[in-house]
């Protein structure tokens, strides 16, 4: 166990991070390094070799015997290969060796990834390609490099390269934008995000004898327990000691590697729990998440538990996000989401704002389709997470400043507004501006907005690459609109920019309760999209507007547009039919064995005590065993269409008409079927049944 004394010097030692590389790298090195990192530039070969050299003693002092390049396919996983430092000499004996070359740029095989039709299959060189920007760490006795991954014709194969773009067309817009308005010392805005990662923990035995959560994450069938989350007693409640366990074992793993996890608590749903970092530059900060996603499982299996990261791994309670906050600075120090005392006069901050809402309004369905997933589908809409319509929540105070934008009248702001708690001895607490809309999926909550539709098992480099886009493109036209002017010219031809743009996209602006049929109604009349699936949003993504977005920014060309099509919507079809095939299992050997067998013993007893009471009417018995027998006829019919069914699918050969039907036709056989399932299992004791039910798996955590 750490010692929190000993908390700053462990913090981080196991990550080759800018302390690090002072203390080891000749100082011209360490400027190039550091100018690369902070700027972009070009690192040269002679560079690569001395950070090599440094990188390679400071790894083998840590116990690293191996080295890995870590990078982000398409698989929405993480992928590592692992060489040893060793060198043969002639003599028999090796020596530890690690070159720039092979610091700088990996070959793994790119022939297993998903491409999407970038290569033919017998195409198998894929690169990777050292990100200087996100520091090297040592993880199970290898050192670990993230990289970008990309084919042999140099076409994005991850995730992480095509952020970066993103990262580089915000700030080259965002740059250009502050320049006009006076701020002349500005040369680099970085895009910062913190991942709220929701989980939930289950006993790792009841997770070895589901076969849906092993093979899909998530459970197939499954009678609700009598008691769910409707006391409201689990949120923030009492932590409990082994999970307290876990949570510390995580926290200090996580400090290590140099990820800061700040906040710990229990969640709305049983069994469920939630890990907050402070914010960091988002390229970091998606490396940091995917880490902590395998560090979870890591520590959840020394702990005796299995980490579920699926969104909706239990069906009647709450699933799992990760919330997105999301904001912007400048190098000179100026969040440019922070509206400060006076936002009515906080130029930057108006400018951004009201940009943020154009592109979430103008690139809503992209958007959505950043956070899709057929996970993530089971989630949306749900009332309990927000709705598939993307609406921007601002608060009381910036909805006046905003209205009086649109109205051309002055706003006063005045001093913040206290709180009376009723009680002398309790502090006045300052208001923030805003409230916090749980209901809202992008709502605005004080320095920064919140993007709550990620799934909690998905990357949010999706995320982060449209949001980053859509904003560089509109800040690219409001430049475009306002450049050459100075002076009253400039004032007034903003003003009237903000004012054109506020009136044009106001419609995505809503500060009610998200969860309600009416907001629904209110947002078709309004125009706003409901794609409410992963097939419906596909076709978004290579509309014309999609593919002007992306290619004007060069963020992906048209071919990695089409890939990534191609892609989602296999991995859609694929994870349907693996949950398909899994509940026919399951169903048919785990269920229906202990129906069977629950069935004859209820017969016996009926038969025996008609044998010794003639009279008896064993009324209880038989209601039972004519229910499930009932229910039996049912569970066998939907099993057979559900198989029909999932065979039909797998034939499909266009992927966008395969994956409507898995939405349209095997999800909705498999929730009819499991209606029944979940019928019989309700009636069977939990003797009779192979698997746990949810009353064991989300209440026996000690």
């Amino acid at each position: 166990m750490m010692e929190a004394k000993k908390l700053p010097e462990e913090y981080g030692s196991l990550v080759f991070g800018d302390k690090v590389m002072r203390e080891r790298l000749p100082k011209d090195i360490y400027r190039a390094v550091h100018k690369t990192i902070v700027n972009g530039t070009h690192l040269e070969l002679d560079v690569a070799n001395a950070v090599a050299v440094a990188m390679k003693e400071w790894a083998i002092e840590n116990g690293a015997t191996h080295y890995t390049h870590w990078f982000q396919p398409m698989t929405g996983l993480t992928a590592e290969k692992h060489d040893s430092f060793i060198s043969p000499e002639g003599d028999g004996s090796v020596i530890m060796e690690f070159s720039g070359k092979e610091l700088v740029k990996g070959e793994p095989d790119a022939s297993s990834f998903p491409s999407g039709g970038l290569r033919a299959t017998f195409e198998a060189r894929g690169y990777t390609a050292w990100d200087p920007s996100s520091p090297a760490f040592i993880k199970d006795g290898s050192l670990y490099i993230p990289t970008a991954f990309c084919s042999y014709g140099g076409e994005a194969l991850d995730k992480k390269t095509p952020l970066l773009r993103s990262m580089e067309a915000l700030s080259k817009e965002a740059v250009k934008m502050m320049k006009i308005l006076g701020y002349e010392d500005v040369s680099r805005v970085n895009t910062t995000i913190g991942s709220e990662q929701e989980y939930f923990l289950i006993d790792k035995e009841d997770y070895m004898q589901r076969k849906d959560l092993l093979f899909t994450g998530r459970t197939l069938i499954g009678a609700p327990a009598t008691k769910g989350q409707e006391m409201e007693d689990h949120y923030f409640g009492v932590i409990k000691p082994k999970v307290s366990a876990f949570m510390h074992d995580l926290d200090e793993e996580l400090w290590k590697l140099g990820i800061p996890a700040k906040t710990k608590h229990n969640e709305v749903a049983p069994s469920q729990h939630e890990m907050a970092p402070v914010f960091e530059t988002a390229n970091v900060a998606v490396d940091h998440n995917q880490l902590t996603m395998e560090v979870m499982k890591k520590v959840a299996d020394k702990h005796g538990y299995a980490c579920l990261l699926h969104e909706k791994p239990f069906d009647g309670i709450n699933g799992s996000g990760k919330h997105n906050n999301w904001s912007i600075c400048t190098d000179t120090g100026i969040n440019l989401l922070d509206p400060g005392k006076h936002p009515d006069d906080n130029v930057p901050f108006l400018v951004t704002l009201i940009a943020v809402i154009a592109a979430v309004d103008e690139y809503a369905e992209q958007l959505r389709l950043s956070v899709a997933s057929a996970g993530n589908d089971h989630r949306l809409g749900a009332n309990e997470a927000p709705p598939a319509v993307i609406s921007i929540f601002v608060g009381d105070e910036l909805a006046r400043v905003l209205e009086s934008i649109e109205q051309g009248t002055a706003f006063k702001s005045g001093d913040k507004e206290k709180m009376e708690m009723g009680a002398q001895v309790l502090p006045h607490i300052t208001k923030d501006n805003t409230d916090r809309n749980r209901t809202s999926p992008f709502a605005f909550t004080g320095n920064k907005f919140e993007f709550r539709m990620p799934g909690s098992s998905v990357s949010v480099a999706n995320a982060n690459i449209v949001l980053n886009t859509a904003v560089a493109e509109i800040l690219s036209r409001m430049s475009a609109e306002i450049e050459g002017l100075t002076g009253n010219a400039l004032h007034d031809r903003l003003t009237e920019l903000l004012k054109e743009t506020l009136i044009a996209h106001k419609r995505v602006l809503f500060n009610g309760n998200g969860y309600t049929d009416e907001w629904i109604a209110e947002a078709e009349k309004r125009g706003l999209p409901n794609l409410k699936s992963l097939p419906d949003a596909m076709p978004e993504w290579i509309s014309e507007k999609s593919i002007k977005l992306f290619t004007s920014h060069q963020i992906f060309t048209k071919e990695e547009i089409e890939s990534r099509y191609e892609i989602l919507l296999e991995n859609y079809s694929k994870s349907i039919n693996i949950e398909a095939l899994t509940m026919q299992e399951m169903v048919r050997k785990d269920l229906t064995s202990g129906l069977i067998a629950y069935e004859q013993d209820l017969t016996n007893e009926i038969m025996q005590k008609k044998d010794v009471m003639p009279a008896a009417k064993a009324t209880l018995e038989i209601g039972i065993l004519k229910t499930l027998d009932d229910t039996s006829a049912q569970i066998a019919e939907k099993l057979e269409t559900l198989k029909k069914d999932t065979l039909e699918a797998e034939g499909i050969e266009d992927v966008q008409k395969q994956a409507d039907f898995y939405e349209k036709k095997v999800l909705a056989d498999m929730n009819e079927l499991r209606v029944y399932a979940d019928q019989a299992e309700a009636l069977i004791p939990d003797e009779y049944l192979s698997y746990p039910t949810y009353g064991q798996m989300l209440f026996s955590l000690r």
